[in-house]
């Protein structure tokens, strides 16, 4: 994963990576939907992406 993602945003891309949707995220680690969103767009952000689809082709090609 990319040293610049923190250990909870790294947590939720590895579900996001499984196919989970973001309520199913929020379930999962017992945070809010919103939360989970909030994470996604530091994520995108800092990997210079701009959706879903592109974060994790990032890290197939990684």
């Amino acid at each position: 994963m990319d040293k610049n993602l923190s250990p909870r945003e790294h947590e939720v891309v590895q579900y996001m990576c499984k196919g989970l949707t973001n309520d199913e995220i929020a379930k999962e680690i017992n945070i809010k939907t919103s939360t989970v969103k909030a994470h996604l767009k530091s994520v995108y952000k800092k990997l210079n992406v701009k959706n879903r689809v592109e974060a994790i082709l990032y890290f197939i090609k990684k």
